[in-house]
């Protein structure tokens, strides 16, 4: 009877343990189908994203492709051209919070520029949804517009070489995908051709029609050495002119070199800056004739040139380019170390334009001054519309401007924005400008509801 009632027992534990292992196996299978389909929906949008050469015209209501049917309703709001009039836009109303706060108390993993853990922080810690002050929002629309354009095309155009764009970073913490990104980006667009084309104020300088299509999400600064900084702070950069020659000479003697379109080594890395200098690619050293000389400088127009990131050259020839940093030698930049003792050396490209992030050279987005911010793109991510608030002679200012730009000083880095401020001819110049642009701001994102 003993071991007729053992036998049972062994009997029913072990149906147990197959139906518990079957569980788990369904489990796990659902899991990673629910994960794949995710990922294949997120490249379907970009995929549809990137057929939509224009916005439709404002008779346009509805959407007429075909392939509209395919495509995730994030998408359906940014492709519909806006009715002239604000009061006959649709009022969705404001979403409640619990839609979009579900994951604010989830950590967010903070990684630095080779995808390394640093730390983590909780959304609801930084960022909150408010309304905008009911202040005009500065900026120039036909810049801005450009600058959306741009950023937009790299996302259709890059997507799949550049995955890093499609991380959702900090703002998944309030329910904001990479979807809701180019859902404002689109929509922004559409409002500013429209505004435009109607020689109008836009309606995106009203901050009542910014609070009734946008969330605002406040961002309070993060910083793990100053935990009692709450502001943002807002930093300048600018392309410097400079004079330069072609050919090296007594005063313009600093190179800045491009790689070869045919190297086809990492050899570049074993370099540090002091190394380049010493003239290891000059006539003699020991690597001439694997770089390319474009420009010589003068050493604080070299510098100038790797803390900006671009540098208008005025040769000596009295012709003129623009030159961007193409690659560097892998070696991290030193946050509080001086410029000169810095290790970390950028080779660099000739450029049309003053370009902002890009994962190639040839790939890097068009930016333009007064419109464009540097900032954290792995963490806060590219493409995500700010404005910063600050005062001035007693009266409130708002400048919103668009994340199009990064820097080593932004990996990682949860309270600093770089902002664009312009072309000048020396430092005397730009501090000038950037007087009346404040240090440090109230920070707000803005994503279409």
């Amino acid at each position: 009877m003993s071991n007729l009632f053992s036998q049972k027992l062994r009997l029913i534990v072990g149906v147990a343990a197959l139906s518990f292992i079957s569980l788990a196996s369904l489990l796990y299978t659902q899991s990673k189908n629910k994960q794949l389909a995710q990922q294949h929906q997120t490249a379907q949008n970009l995929s549809f994203t990137q057929q939509e050469n224009s916005i439709p015209p404002q008779s346009q209501i509805s959407l007429a492709s075909s392939q509209t049917a395919r495509v995730s309703t994030h998408f359906h709001n940014s492709f519909i051209a806006q009715p002239k009039s604000d009061e006959t836009i649709s009022q969705q109303g404001t979403p409640s919070s619990e839609k979009y706060s579900v994951s604010a108390s989830t950590p967010y993993p903070v990684i630095d520029e080779w995808k390394k853990y640093k730390f983590s922080v909780n959304g609801n810690q930084i960022l909150s949804q408010i309304k905008l002050p009911t202040t005009k929002v500065n900026f120039n629309q036909t810049d801005l517009l450009t600058v959306l354009i741009n950023t937009r095309k790299y996302y259709q155009d890059h997507a799949s070489a550049d995955p890093d764009i499609l991380r959702p970073g900090l703002l998944s913490t309030k329910g904001v995908t990479v979807q809701d990104i180019l859902k404002t980006l689109n929509f922004m667009i559409t409002v500013l051709r429209e505004d435009i084309a109607n020689k109008r104020t836009t309606r995106l300088q009203n901050p009542n029609f910014i609070n009734t299509h946008f969330r605002v999400i406040k961002w309070s600064a993060y910083n793990p050495k100053a935990r009692s900084q709450k502001q943002l702070r807002i930093t300048k950069y600018a392309v410097f002119t400079h004079t330069g020659s072609r050919k090296k000479t007594s005063t313009y003697n600093t190179p800045i070199y491009s790689l070869k379109q045919n190297s086809n080594n990492n050899f570049y890395t074993k370099y540090t800056k002091q190394d380049v200098l010493s003239g290891i690619y000059e006539p003699g050293g020991k690597e001439f004739g694997k770089v390319e000389p474009l420009a010589y400088l003068t050493r604080t127009g070299l510098e100038e040139a790797l803390m900006q990131g671009t540098v208008l050259v005025n040769f000596t020839d009295g012709s003129k380019a623009f030159f961007n940093v193409d690659k560097n030698n892998g070696m991290s930049y030193v946050r509080g170390l001086k410029a000169t003792a810095q290790k970390r050396y950028w080779y660099f490209k000739k450029v049309d334009a003053i370009k902002g992030y890009g994962y190639k050279i040839d790939a890097k987005i068009s930016i333009k001054p007064g419109v464009t911010f540097a900032g954290d793109v792995l963490n806060i991510g590219l493409g995500r519309v700010v404005i910063i608030e600050h005062t001035k002679a007693g009266r409130k200012h708002l400048q919103m401007g668009i994340i199009a730009d990064t820097g080593g000083a932004f990996l990682p880095n949860l309270y600093q924005l770089d902002f664009l401020a312009g072309i000048f001819r020396n430092q005397k110049d730009f501090g000038q400008n950037i007087r009346q642009l404040p240090e440090y701001a109230t920070t707000y994102f803005l994503v279409k509801k």
